[in-house]
């Protein structure tokens, strides 16, 4: 779609605070980085320009250089998270004379009356399975219900996220877009990883046999404990499985169970690994040398470990819940997240059986090439046309001049 009108190029203000270094690590920022990378791309061939806010004290990372179709735009609120979060990206793009606002992070409020706004909703997790102390999750359910009901349009990334904005918001279908997400392709691939490489992560890690991974930040509805017990629990029974257990990512919050679990020696044959976070290629080399990727999350609003795991032909095991069979395909194996014992027996079975691992390997790299940053891209960049071009129309029909 081209959005070049007789009033210019459609001018999209990105709000960035997502890429801000507290987010590191975590899927909202890995969306915000890699999405502004491919509409970076995208844009000039959709007649767009994209602005993304950068703040005069912060170093601008490569992806916010200057060129056709992208134009970083430096503002001193974004410094000012409550401030932002509460209108002030609103006022920014507004004075800066951005047709639409577009916020990769749902919690936060607009200005209806200023611009209008499309904005992400990954998951509603505080409303699903809230972890936070009572006053914060009071405080995101209000931010994340505001920012529905007051966007113009929204993006989720999941057919499951989006019946939970209709059935918890209140919100139409109509408003809503499931985009996926993508990976990125250069990293999470089949490649063998450099034996040499590989060997000294191992060293450096602690990991001195066959391993089982599971990478993503280590907060309560990721349900480690459990995946603790369940490996413990495998090794207990069956004398020849021999593997350690890693658990990739950095301590996000309400970790001390699984911390707590992960250093419990009175199992001598099981060692858990906390490996803590890691870069993007330190990550890709530790999960392409894995024997099997386990994701017993107990809600995700996409799950993009799991869809850099089966991108990489590493086997993989699955909740049944929330949106893991759908982003998959269901093209894995999948066991009650609750169940100890169904999760280790599924464990069990995939360590055991070599066919089981092919098949696993190769089903979960066929669904993986259906995602991608640039189709994500493409999608966002049709929905935020939409939306600008109708906000056009209607100050034209009410005799405003933009």
């Amino acid at each position: 779609m081209n959005a070049t009108s007789r009033s210019g190029p459609v001018r999209v203000a990105f709000d960035s605070s997502a890429l801000k270094a507290r987010y590191c690590n975590h899927g909202i920022q890995v969306y915000a980085r890699n999405l502004l990378s491919a509409l970076r791309d995208a844009a000039p061939k959709s007649g767009m320009e994209i602005r993304p806010f950068v703040s005069l004290s912060d170093e601008s990372d490569a992806v916010l250089n200057e060129e056709a179709g992208f134009r970083p735009r430096k503002t001193r609120l974004l410094r000012f998270d409550r401030i932002w979060r509460y209108g002030g990206a609103t006022a920014a793009a507004f004075l800066d004379g951005a047709d639409i606002l577009f916020n990769p992070n749902g919690a936060s409020l607009s200005i209806n009356m200023l611009l209008p706004t499309v904005t992400t909703i990954h998951d509603l997790t505080p409303m699903v399975m809230p972890y936070f102390p009572r006053r914060i999750t009071v405080l995101l359910k209000f931010l994340l219900m505001r920012s529905a009901k007051s966007s113009a349009s929204l993006i989720t990334v999941s057919e499951h996220s989006k019946r939970d904005i209709v059935r918890l918001c209140g919100v139409a279908p109509s408003k809503i877009h499931v985009i996926y997400e993508g990976y990125d392709r250069a990293l999470f691939n089949d490649a063998s990883p450099d034996a040499d490489s590989l060997h000294a992560l191992l060293t450096r890690l602690g990991i001195s046999r066959p391993y089982i991974l599971h990478h993503g930040a280590i907060q309560p509805r990721k349900n480690l404990p459990r995946l603790i017990a369940a490996y413990r629990q495998v090794l207990a029974r069956n004398s020849r499985l021999n593997f350690d257990l890693v658990l990739a990512g950095p301590l996000a919050w309400q970790f001390d169970e699984t911390v707590a679990a992960a250093r419990d020696k009175s199992d001598s044959r099981g060692n858990v690994v906390l490996a803590g976070a890691l870069s993007d290629l330190t990550l890709s080399m530790l999960l392409r040398g894995s024997a099997l990727e386990v994701v017993p999350s107990l809600y995700e609003g996409f799950c993009l470990p799991m869809v850099e795991a089966m991108a990489c032909g590493v086997p993989t095991i699955a909740a049944n819940n929330s949106c893991l069979p759908e982003i998959s395909g269901n093209a894995l194996r999948y066991f009650d997240p609750h169940s100890v014992d169904e999760l280790a027996n599924c464990m069990e079975e995939a360590l055991q059986s070599e066919d089981l691992r092919a098949e696993l390997a190769t089903r979960g790299k066929e669904r993986a090439q259906e995602f991608g940053w640039e189709r994500c891209a493409e999608e966002t960049l049709a929905v935020l046309a939409q939306v600008a071009q109708a906000s056009r129309a209607r100050a034209k029909v009410a005799g405003v001049a933009l």
